[in-house]
């Protein structure tokens, strides 16, 4: 290999692609050297063994290099003479760094280990203007929450509620693809076959923070841009405003794993316009675009493309009341002309829905839809007949008893329901089908609806005594 040339400068010509790292015993070996750059000798390395450890950057070759000792313009002992190749950095660049002690390069290397872990947090919580900026920052998994961002959420939001220079509250995810596709329900099967208590832990703080959303003494603005199921519904759908895009993708899809749309749905679903909510949590309709605000769900429509300057927007007001910021959200709403003359996907079904799902039974409402005949309600019979009986039920009594209870009171509910389903077959069963196996054939036990009794739904809405979800 050859050596630098006694002007201060590598020929291109000797850098081999091997030397992309820096092995440690070229750093270490004592030799010959040449030209020095302020005190340290400088040659390309030997061609290092395989068993040499390797440095990976010129952070760590500067950190043992200080370490070493060696000082500015200080010749090295011959014992301590240092082989270092800079890997793409002319001697002038190098000469700018100057490290003369371990102490700078070890803050720099801090510096480093910080960046990291802020590019790779679960959730950032940032207070930007007048308000507290909360981003879900897991984009390579649709921003699925976990317990961990839960735990960090719940008493920034408390936090920022109390701060009297804090005057409104804004969520959102990070990649554009997702606001949240919901909770990660694999660990929770997981956790619950090796007897830890993450079921009872995160529902229990999950239902908390969805409590916490909903009497927030801050406007909560939930810009709901992307995919937005379970867990994400449940961050979003109880703030005071939900701005949707054209890329909004809402469904709560829980009966097909064997589970029930919670994180409130018993509350939030009964109170939409006519059965629509029945009919979304029963068959796990996706609503898309413009239409997740004609349901009810988002409560002002925008195009994606100005959703940042909306936010910006936010977080230059001066002070803002909830007026002062539904005022700027019914400005943007009312500029927003994408998707505006499509026709509402469930319009022209609403007769329908309301008839057939307007039934107190999971069976009457799959006659009625028989007896309509339509194309429509054949395709929803094939739907419903595809979902956990036990979960249809327990849906549907969810449902319509939530609608005259407290969100605190249906949370309460559904707690109950989520450590029953914990302790059935049926969730486990969604997971292995649809995540795991994912042959999309779930083997339901019970299969059929008339096996699912009353006796056992009562056992899952049953108070779980000193273990019930309390605010």
């Amino acid at each position: 290999m050859r050596e630098l040339p006694h002007e201060g400068k590598r020929d291109a010509r000797a850098i081999r692609p091997e030397e992309s790292s820096i092995p440690a015993a070229a750093l270490l070996s004592p030799s010959s050297y040449s030209r020095p750059c302020f005190g340290v000798p400088v040659r390309a390395p030997l061609v290092p063994s395989s068993g040499d450890p390797v440095i990976q950057g010129p952070e760590e070759a500067f950190y043992l290099w200080a370490k070493m000792g060696v000082k500015r313009r200080r010749r090295p002992s011959k014992s301590s003479v240092v082989k270092v190749s800079f890997i793409g950095m002319n001697i002038a660049a190098f000469k700018a760094f100057r490290f003369s002690s371990i102490r700078r390069a070890s803050v720099i290397l801090q510096h480093l280990r910080m960046s990291k872990h802020t590019e790779t947090a679960e959730v950032l919580l940032e207070r930007r203007g007048c308000a507290g900026v909360i981003t879900l920052n897991r984009p390579k998994l649709l921003n699925a929450l976990s317990l961990n961002m839960i735990r960090q959420i719940y008493p920034q939001l408390k936090k920022w509620e109390r701060d009297p220079d804090t005057f409104l509250i804004i969520i959102k995810g990070a990649g554009g693809k997702a606001f949240c596709a919901g909770g990660d329900i694999k660990a929770l099967s997981e956790a619950k076959k090796a007897g830890q208590t993450l079921s009872q832990d995160l529902f229990r703080e999950e239902y908390i923070l969805n409590n916490a959303i909903a009497s927030c003494q801050k406007p909560y603005v939930a810009l709901i841009d992307g995919i937005t199921m379970g867990g994400g519904v449940g961050l979003s759908v109880h703030g005071q405003f939900r701005v949707a895009t054209e890329r909004s993708l809402f469904a709560m899809p829980e009966t097909g794993i064997g589970l029930f749309p919670d994180v409130g749905g018993g509350y939030f679903l009964p109170r939409l316009q006519g059965k629509l909510g029945y009919f979304l949590a029963l068959t796990g309709f996706r609503l898309k675009g413009r239409d997740v605000h004609r349901a009810g769900i988002a409560t002002h429509f925008v195009d994606s493309e100005k959703l940042h300057v909306l936010e910006e927007e936010l977080l230059a007001l001066k002070s803002p009341s909830a007026e002062d910021v539904a005022g700027v959200l019914e400005s943007y709403h009312a500029k927003s002309k994408m998707g505006q003359d499509k026709s509402i996907i469930f319009e022209e079904h609403m007769d329908k829905i309301n008839s057939c799902f307007s039934a107190n039974t999971v069976e009457q409402i799959l006659e009625n839809l028989r007896q309509d005949g339509s194309p429509f309600a054949m395709e929803q019979i094939k739907v419903i007949n595809k979902m956990s009986p036990t979960s249809l039920k327990i849906t549907l009594r969810q449902l319509m008893e939530g609608s005259t209870k407290t969100l605190q009171e249906v949370l309460t509910m559904e707690y109950r329901l989520t450590q029953a389903c914990m302790e059935g077959h049926d969730f486990h069963e969604g997971v292995r089908a649809v995540l795991i196996d994912k042959d999309q054939t779930p083997k339901w036990k019970p299969a059929d609806l008339k096996d699912v009794t009353d006796e056992d739904l009562n056992s899952y809405f049953k108070s779980l005594g000193s273990r019930d979800l309390k605010f």
